[in-house]
């Protein structure tokens, strides 16, 4: 079988590749519609999970981040010991990051009192100088081709940085801006497509492209949770956050299912001539 450029844009040997065209050796997803999508679900999930236990739970910022932290801690040592790419173990790294991401952002906002504007410049910088450091010490930035064990560290700082800022970037345009959850997820919304326009239609480096995405998802993810979760005076639903919660990782499963049962279902062969 032949895969074209667009199923295997990192020129991967084909006794590499598996029988759906997945990268054996990459521990991460198929840059794909389906996994664009669970990347929203997964930050809206960290958005409303991480105020379900600092905010209604009422354990603090503080608290919340420490056990969000250790999550992440855990199910990130899973992952880096695995050989191979597993969705579950994946996705609970993301979620994990998200969700780390919401309290950490919040504690520097709220209780450190940064401020909105001065955390994001400062996560930014941070996002900005792990990708410098990746690009100096392996030569190259990746994006869904993640085989050695260094490129697969440098990648999961790079989410959970990027993930924190996307917390406060979202907080920043819903709320200091004074525009609302719904207009600031709309907002993102835009900017998201702008780069995947620029995919399409220029010569920009995919990895850099595919990054902005990725800090891009994050704000919209935290705006739509707040649009969920928060009551209607500040212009959300109302919805509880742990039945929000609830809702988005059923959604994520539910994809990430169906996308592994399309991409094992055999294509049936053509007629010969």
């Amino acid at each position: 079988m032949e895969y074209s450029a667009l199923n295997n844009p990192f020129n991967v040997k084909s006794d590499q590749l598996s029988s759906d065209g997945f990268d054996a050796l990459s521990k991460v997803p198929q840059i794909t519609i389906a996994f664009w999508i669970v990347k929203v679900l997964a930050t809206t999930l960290g958005e409303t999970g991480g105020d379900a236990l600092s905010m209604t739970l009422k354990l603090g910022y503080a608290v919340s981040t420490l056990i969000f932290l250790a999550f992440f801690i855990v199910t990130l040592v899973m992952q880096v010991g695995s050989k191979h790419y597993h969705p579950v173990l994946y996705w609970a790294v993301v979620v994990a990051t998200t969700t780390v991401g919401t309290t950490t952002s919040d504690y520097f906002d709220r209780t450190l009192g940064l401020g909105y504007v001065k955390s994001s410049a400062i996560l930014f910088s941070l996002v900005l100088l792990v990708l410098v450091i990746w690009r100096y010490t392996t030569g190259a930035i990746a994006a869904d081709h993640i085989t050695t064990r260094k490129n697969e560290i440098f990648y999961w700082m790079t989410i959970l940085v990027s993930n924190t800022l996307g917390t406060a970037l979202g907080d920043f345009v819903a709320d200091t801006s004074g525009i609302g959850f719904e207009k600031g997820a709309l907002v993102f919304a835009v900017l998201i497509a702008i780069v995947a326009a620029l995919h399409f239609f220029t010569d920009l480096p995919e990895a850099v492209l595919f990054w902005a995405a990725y800090v891009l998802t994050r704000p919209l993810g935290a705006t739509l949770g707040d649009t969920l979760t928060k009551p209607h005076v500040q212009g959300g639903l109302n919805l509880g956050r742990f039945t929000s919660s609830f809702v988005m990782a059923v959604a994520m499963v539910l994809i990430i299912a169906l996308s592994r049962l399309r991409h094992r279902v055999p294509k049936p062969e053509a007629a010969p001539a």
